[in-house]
């Protein structure tokens, strides 16, 4: 056999204890030190986790990874059925973008992101609550889905969209744990 296929375990660069890593997932938090971890093409590269401060008087069934990132909407494009129209006034000054980072279809990506992105939803800094589990969105995947967010929130409007045109310039995104009950995230 000459192409054979090697396994590796993947381990903590900083304490070498193995990594809790299931099949599609590309981010994880060390259970012994607690340093974060992404997949890149060239191994294990530090990634930022922080967690959201559940709700008070809530018990989360769940914590849900989501990127977050700033970001600049620049339209060369934004035409209704009758005219040239402005674009969202949201656009106007950089943003914050929320995509999921675990898999889900993806009118759940859109109707979420664009909920959080809309609101410009601040997430409160709570106490790390154990492991990450589910990540598997790429963070330059979550960029290129904020272009669905947009989209979402420019078709909401009530002008009847026919064409647009858009560039995305994003900083790099932030992994966060947000609490959830059911499908639904503790956000206000």
């Amino acid at each position: 056999m000459s192409g054979s296929i090697e396994l590796v375990l993947l381990k903590c660069p900083q304490c070498s204890t193995p990594l809790p890593a299931e099949e599609d997932e590309i981010a994880w938090l060390c259970a012994n030190c607690g340093a974060g971890w992404q997949l890149t093409d060239t191994g294990l590269a530090p990634q930022v986790v922080r967690w959201m401060a559940a709700p008070a008087n809530t018990r989360p069934e769940s914590w849900r990874p989501i990127w977050v990132f700033a970001a600049r909407v620049a339209f060369q494009q934004r035409l209704n059925w009758q005219r040239a129209a402005d674009p969202e006034q949201l656009w106007q000054r950089p943003v914050r973008f929320y995509v999921p980072a675990y898999t889900c279809p993806l009118e759940h990506l859109e109707q979420l992101g664009a909920q959080l992105t809309r609101n410009q939803t601040v997430f409160p800094l709570g106490p790390a609550q154990g492991v990450i589990k589910g990540v598997s969105l790429l963070p330059e995947d979550a960029k290129a889905a904020a272009e669905f967010v947009v989209l979402t929130i420019e078709a909401e409007r009530k002008d009847k969209l026919k064409q647009v045109s858009f560039t995305i310039s994003a900083g790099p995104p932030d992994l966060w744990l947000v609490p959830y009950q059911g499908d639904r995230p503790l956000v206000a």
